[in-house]
């Protein structure tokens, strides 16, 4: 195969590539839209496909845009941003379609995704990689370039709220001045590895984590925390995460509040949750409430006062949500934090009738008897594994709700209850990260 091609777009594929094909070979084309006609060069080959580049835009699609990010080309966050958002959605439709079929040998037809009702600083949480610069020693913060651990120095972000800017800011120059040093990923040696913000779409407070390669807190990173609380009336409270692990896991399990206050308030169907360090959270809280909404509709429609059992359930927003609905709710959640918080909301939100259950979620599914007229799993990315979702089938007494982040494991373990011998009704996929290839999905599955 030579090096460069001249191609038309045929398809579309996760990771955001394009795809052609250059003597029946598939090649998926990074930075290419459906329907371009481009010049491609090939960076790597395989047996069954290639990957490649765009080299040069011949005959742009009628999808393409400019990006509103200067940064697109370079940052590895917004793989999308190029292609214009409706069409950006019915890509996302394609891709949860293709691994349905593909991957779950089901037929059947995936909705429309929902739109996100923000598509610019809609990302209230941020994880930015901290680096320095050999020579300088000047404070690096931003995303990393598309497959790759080369840090692009963030200055400004569309996708995020302002404020947020402003602080990553803040402690680039601070962190210089007070001595902290930029993590070193090869040496596994420096001080601060991430800074975390979440912000609230309530009411724009921002809990800041600064993730320290240590198990303790050093003078200069408590000086630094604590003159990004006093500079800043937005931040709510300034906490610091140890993580001390030659990993690619941002955080550690176990931060101190040193300034202010550990969390901050979000509000999803009217009910208030409080949202640590540690607490896991959607990224989008308004996509999450149109998620939250089609889930509590599904159940108030289909049932009179259920018991629901909220599993991988967080802080038990889900639980929460549809608490109103239903006769009971019982959740399972292996965080013990996220607990703590949980049992928090529910004093605030003064409900009753939710059973918070801090555990794994397998060994919950093995020891218990009860059953349940509904089961909502929404587990991490990695999906379920076969005991649970056996333990699953084994407690429902007819439904169960899966909320997935990733369109292939959702397939594959929809593929494992088809087998066992559910019907899969309903497949609706959200649109949680705006101009970026994840998508977000809820699945209706019937026993009965």
């Amino acid at each position: 195969m030579a090096d460069e091609f001249t191609v038309k777009i045929e398809g579309f594929a996760t990771p955001g590539c394009g795809i052609a094909r250059v003597d029946g070979q598939v090649v998926f084309v990074e930075g290419a839209c459906p329907e371009d006609v481009v010049k491609i060069a090939i960076t790597k080959k395989n047996k069954s496909y290639a990957n490649a580049k765009v080299v040069e835009i011949i005959e742009p699609s009628s999808h393409r845009v400019k990006p509103f990010c200067a940064m697109q080309k370079v940052c590895g966050a917004c793989q999308l941003q190029f292609i214009d958002y409706d069409y950006q959605l019915e890509l996302k439709r394609q891709i949860v379609q293709d691994a349905m079929r593909n991957i779950g040998g089901l037929d059947i037809l995936v909705n429309e995704v929902i739109k996100s009702p923000e598509i610019l600083e809609y990302r209230h949480k941020i994880q930015y990689p901290v680096s320095q610069t050999k020579v300088s020693k000047r404070i690096l913060a931003g995303y990393y370039k598309t497959g790759s651990h080369e840090l692009v120095n963030i200055k400004h972000c569309p996708i995020q709220p302002k404020i947020c800017d402003e602080i990553i800011d803040f402690i680039r120059e601070k962190a210089f001045e007070f001595g902290v040093l930029g993590y070193n990923e090869k040496k596994h040696s420096g001080d601060l590895r991430h800074v975390v913000i979440r912000n609230s779409a309530l009411n724009g407070k921002n809990l800041v984590v600064l993730v320290v390669n240590a198990s303790d807190v050093n003078k200069n990173i408590k000086k630094l925390a604590d003159a990004i609380f006093e500079h800043f009336a937005e931040v709510s409270g300034v906490c610091v995460n140890f993580n001390t692990k030659k990993t690619n896991v941002i955080q550690g399990n176990i931060s101190k509040c040193v300034a202010g206050r550990d969390f901050v308030v979000e509000k999803i169907l009217g009910k208030s949750f409080k949202i640590g360090a540690n607490t896991f959270f959607q990224v989008n809280p308004k996509s999450a409430e149109n998620i939250f909404k089609y889930v509590k509709d599904y159940i108030s429609s289909n049932f009179k006062k259920p018991t629901v059992l909220d599993a991988y359930a967080g802080i038990t927003a889900f639980g929460i949500c549809v608490s109103e609905v239903c006769e009971k709710v019982v959740s399972v959640e292996e965080n013990t934090q996220s607990c703590i918080m949980a049992e928090d909301c529910l004093k605030e939100n003064v409900i009753d009738n939710v059973e918070i259950n801090n555990m794994d979620a397998g060994e919950f599914f093995a020891k218990e008897k009860r059953k349940f007229d509904a089961i909502i799993l929404d587990p991490p990315r990695k999906g379920c594994t076969k005991e649970s979702l056996d333990n699953a089938l084994k407690l429902s007494k007819g439904k169960i709700i899966y909320v997935s982040c990733n369109p292939a494991t959702l397939a594959r373990d929809l593929k494992y209850l088809a087998e066992k011998g559910a019907r899969v009704e309903s497949v609706q996929p959200f649109d949680m990260f705006c101009h970026t290839y994840h998508v977000e999905n809820v699945a209706i599955l019937s026993l009965i």
